[in-house]
């Protein structure tokens, strides 16, 4: 297939950048060599090129989906955790059917998760996969890569697993071998030399990721990891204050609040992400703007696990860096980029109108102007892109990569719009994926990934989780 190709005649195109920038008045989009070169309009066909008519469609940068347990995908809707709370959600759910995945089960689960992705419109994925023990048996690191590959989207794997073990998983149903601390750090060395990019528009990249920072590691040890993904020249990340929980372990174990903590053990900076943030005080929010220390906000998780509304909203004003995530299928069923810009765009003007009071005591009517639809779609394209250190992804500029999803609205539900541009987020539902590109490649055309059979993966993942339900 050539490397040369032009849209033409979009009717809108959300570059993903913030400010002014968000919008371009082009409608037509030239690649060459997997970036784009060129946006304008009236733009003519040259030789070799393959023409995309777009006519009537919406173009969106490729999602960039910060935060995901891809294993997850084999867990949806487990009815012995539909209705808890995180902890004991963990135990019923994650915990207790972890140690059924061998390599073929993490990599179905792994394609059904990226095929759900991508048909959402997402090119980047970070997957924060934490089932490592001693003496597996199989390589989960290398299948994981294996799997995005095949399907030609970008990969960050984000190396979980911990030192200790937990009260939460230390019965005989959920127990699994921790790691020695240089047994990890040595594995993550070893994924890194093989699989971690930096340069411009990388393709697939490596973190190091205790499951949890506060729980996962010893405290003797958080200082050192942090220290050794530095030497390695890569980022850390990890789940935070995700529930009271959290502040009510770090309170009681450190006299302090977790951000608190963390900025204590040299976990806090540019290099560093940490997915949910649902519970933040004051002072936590501007140690995190100030250090540059990104959120993964994952709305639709959060609300499911009843976990509460991150502070997404007040980071971006403090300008501290919020990108978005959709976390694990098995605690948010619809795991795709869209649904979840969707609800983030909703979720936080329903937060701040609930919190309004009525004159004289409060404002009045607020909070519709709490979150934009162009805000959205910055945090899930250039802020993840640059919370990652995916350079040169996530925006539709040129001399970017030629990462981009054309939405056709060809659906009842986005008949009547008077802006088609804000369609994909506003009016949910999943538009006809009519192309995704991810480095000026056709990874989706028609609503259809080539050479996929979907039958047989639907079968293939049904099967699955009938041996899944009679093994656990």
């Amino acid at each position: 297939m050539s490397n040369l190709v032009l849209i033409k005649d979009a009717h809108s195109i959300l570059t993903g950048a913030g400010g002014e920038a968000a919008r371009s008045a082009a409608s037509d989009v030239r690649i060459a060599d997997g970036v784009i070169t060129q946006m304008g309009n009236g733009l003519r066909p040259q030789p070799g090129e393959r023409v995309l008519n777009a006519r009537d469609c919406v173009i969106y940068p490729g999602w960039v989906n910060t935060h995901h347990h891809l294993f997850q995908s084999l867990l949806k809707g487990v009815p012995a955790g539909i209705n808890l709370t995180l902890s004991p959600w963990l135990q019923a759910v994650p915990f207790i059917y972890r140690r059924a995945f061998n390599e073929e089960r993490l990599r179905l689960a792994a394609r059904i998760g990226i095929v759900e992705l991508m048909l959402s419109g997402c090119t980047t994925i970070a997957d924060h996969h934490y089932i490592y023990y001693p003496n597996m048996g199989y390589d989960a690191s290398a299948a994981l890569f294996e799997e995005a590959d095949k399907l030609g989207v970008r990969f960050m794997l984000q190396r979980g697993g911990g030192t200790v073990t937990r009260k939460l998983e230390a019965d005989r149903s959920t127990y699994v071998e921790p790691e020695t601390l240089d047994g990890m750090l040595a594995d993550v060395e070893r994924v890194a030399s093989r699989y971690h990019q930096g340069g411009p528009r990388p393709r697939t990249r490596v973190a190091l990721a205790p499951t949890t920072a506060t729980v996962s590691v010893a405290r003797g040890e958080l200082r050192e990891v942090a220290r050794a993904a530095r030497r390695m020249k890569l980022p850390l990340h990890t789940h935070m204050s995700e529930t009271v929980s959290f502040l009510e372990h770090c309170r009681a174990e450190f006299g302090c609040l977790p951000i608190e903590f963390l900025a204590e053990h040299e976990w806090l900076g540019p290099d560093v992400s940490l997915a949910h943030l649902t519970h933040l005080a004051d002072a936590e929010l501007r140690l995190l703007a100030q250090s540059g220390t990104g959120m993964a906000h994952c709305p639709q998780s959060n609300a499911r696990l009843a976990d509460g509304v991150a502070r997404a909203p007040d980071l971006h004003r403090l300008g501290g860096a919020v990108s978005i995530g959709v976390d694990g299928a098995a605690s948010n069923e619809a795991a795709d980029m869209l649904s979840e810009v969707h609800f983030c765009w909703l979720m936080h003007r329903a937060h701040a109108g609930a919190a309004t009071r009525p004159r004289p005591q409060g404002g009045g009517e607020a909070g519709a102007d709490s979150v934009s639809v162009e805000q959205v779609v910055n945090w899930a394209s250039e802020g993840g892109a640059r919370m990652l250190g995916f350079d040169g992804v996530g925006t539709l500029q040129v001399g970017q990569a030629a990462d981009l999803a054309v939405y056709d609205l060809d659906s009842p539900r986005y008949f009547g719009l008077h802006d088609m541009a804000i369609g994909p987020v506003v009016a949910a539902g999943r538009p006809r994926l009519k192309w995704l590109l991810a480095g000026g490649r056709v990874l989706v055309e028609d609503d259809a990934i080539p050479g996929m059979d979907m039958a047989a993966l639907r079968a293939e993942a049904s099967a699955d989780v009938l041996r899944l339900m009679q093994q656990v």
